[in-house]
């Protein structure tokens, strides 16, 4: 393709009818700019304007050129204004891929003001607890523990440290005895939950004095979200090792028992993670400002 750039050199020379202040608009020398028109003329073999030492003025073909190059260059201006409106008014899609107590803890109540206030920003949660390549499925980002950000990724916290707990129904715990250490769980009926990434049960992990241990307890009930473990440890049907969180009012109720709390260690808390962007959108910006973590 062409350069066009002397075609809107010629098109601000003629318009001013004067290179001294057309050249000041385009914060270029006054003999830079007469050689870009020197050039163009020598393009196109016809003289577009006539100089002399008090003004210039096109010629005929020059008056030509300019009348049909003048609606386009401002078609093309009034363009480039409307992308710039587009790029600091905040619309479009965000998707984010995160974990379904992440999505259920903090980012939908946290987003509601954002789509409140924002009609044209569409947000798009995928909940799962796979362990994804956000790039690759074309997510804006992704949400993990602290622990678990890749390296390269940018990452703000969203959230406050957490820990899991181990919790069961009075019911449960009037069959069995409760586990004094975490070994006492393989004579257990636990609530497992199956990974989506690799097909594997979670381990349960635990800590204590500088002591981590992985346990893979195993159990009648399998599940792939959350709400059925909690249900499934409220009616009794075993163990569940969950958000502490989401438990807290069971436990508060009575209606759940907490155990090996001693070795339920906090971890860091959620972290929103994305590629490195120098260019974020206002509705990417707006997403991130709402979901950034305040220790209050």
């Amino acid at each position: 393709m062409e350069n066009f750039n002397d075609l809107a050199a010629f098109a601000l020379v003629a318009s001013e009818h004067s290179f001294t202040r057309a050249a000041a608009k385009m914060g270029v020398s006054q003999s830079a700019l007469s050689q870009t028109i020197r050039q163009l003329e020598a393009r196109l073999g016809l003289r577009l304007l006539d100089r002399t030492t008090r003004s210039v003025s096109p010629t005929q073909a020059g008056e030509q050129l300019l009348k049909t190059l003048a609606p386009r260059l401002e078609e093309i201006e009034n363009a480039l204004s409307s992308l710039k409106a587009l790029r600091e008014k905040p619309a479009g899609t965000v998707r984010i891929n995160a974990g379904e107590h992440s999505a259920a803890t903090l980012l939908e109540p946290r987003l509601r003001k954002v789509i409140a206030e924002n009609p044209d920003i569409r947000i798009e949660i995928a909940a799962d607890y796979g362990l994804m390549d956000i790039v690759a499925q074309r997510f804006d980002a992704g949400v993990r523990l602290g622990e678990q950000v890749a390296r390269d990724m940018i990452a703000v916290r969203i959230g406050p440290d957490i820990r899991m707990a181990v919790v069961g129904s009075p019911d449960y715990f009037r069959r069995f005895a409760p586990p004094q250490t975490p070994h006492d769980l393989t004579a257990h009926n636990c609530i497992n939950m199956r990974l989506p990434t690799h097909g594997g049960l979670l381990p349960w992990e635990f800590s204590k004095d500088g002591r981590d241990l992985n346990v893979r307890v195993t159990g009648q009930l399998i599940f792939n979200n959350l709400a059925l473990r909690l249900n499934a440890a409220l009616a009794g049907s075993g163990l569940a090792c969950l958000p502490e969180d989401s438990v807290r009012e069971a436990v508060a109720r009575g209606e759940l028992i907490a155990v090996l709390q001693a070795w339920c260690p906090y971890m860091s808390g959620y972290h929103l993670y994305y590629p490195d962007r120098r260019h974020p959108s206002p509705a990417f910006a707006r997403v991130i400002e709402a979901l950034r973590w305040r220790d209050e």
